[in-house]
């Protein structure tokens, strides 16, 4: 059973992380063969993740995810370095595929649900929590707008910061706080409805 978590329950890097992957990354752009494929490897299973999530088909997921790296790769010797996760530059690329994939398929799926903020924020923690299996949160998920469903895949599944969604996304960080917070009360009420457990 999959889950919304980083492997060590954390989705920040350390100094040092950040420290060696800026190194990776200049090794990547000298034509490093070892260096391209570690940054591969280490975000491969992520991006797929996110692309699967957004496309619900293994095949089309994986053909996705090539082009990411593929589309990386080409634009590898340009890319600036700032301080940024890498990983947050490989999901604007995955966000334009996954906007191409739909706009070619012709469909979009999308629920409108109330769009009130709630008085509290729900804790993403006890959410996870309730629905630790992966196929139910997907189908929750895909009964949240595409924007709310972006925000929670990249905040949880990208294990990014409000920050780094917001750019990713292009949003203003109001924007996307806003968003997130409708996101997490839709999905305690489809919870409720359900019969769940309430969140906190």
């Amino acid at each position: 059973m999959k889950r919304f978590r980083s492997k060590d329950g954390s989705g920040a890097k350390s100094s040092r992380e950040r420290d060696e992957e800026a190194r990776l990354i200049q090794r990547a752009q000298q034509g490093d063969q070892a260096a391209i494929s570690e940054l591969y490897q280490a975000n491969v299973d992520v991006v797929y993740r996110y692309i699967w999530a957004r496309v619900r088909d293994e095949n089309i997921a994986e053909d996705l995810t090539q082009q990411v790296f593929l589309k990386s790769l080409e634009g590898l010797p340009s890319y600036s370095h700032t301080g940024k996760p890498f990983l947050a530059w490989l999901y604007r690329i995955a966000y334009a595929r996954i906007v191409d994939y739909w706009r070619q398929q012709k469909r979009r799926m999308e629920v409108p649900l109330d769009e009130g903020l709630p008085a509290t924020e729900p804790r993403p923690g006890a959410l996870l929590e309730v629905e630790a299996d992966w196929e139910t949160a997907m189908d929750l998920l895909a009964q949240l707008t595409d924007d709310q469903q972006d925000v929670l895949m990249l905040r949880f599944i990208g294990e990014m910061s409000l920050s780094q969604v917001a750019e990713t996304l292009g949003k203003t960080i109001g924007a996307t706080k806003a968003i997130h917070h409708r996101a997490l009360a839709s999905l305690a009420r489809m919870l409720q409805d359900q019969g769940g457990p309430s969140i906190p």
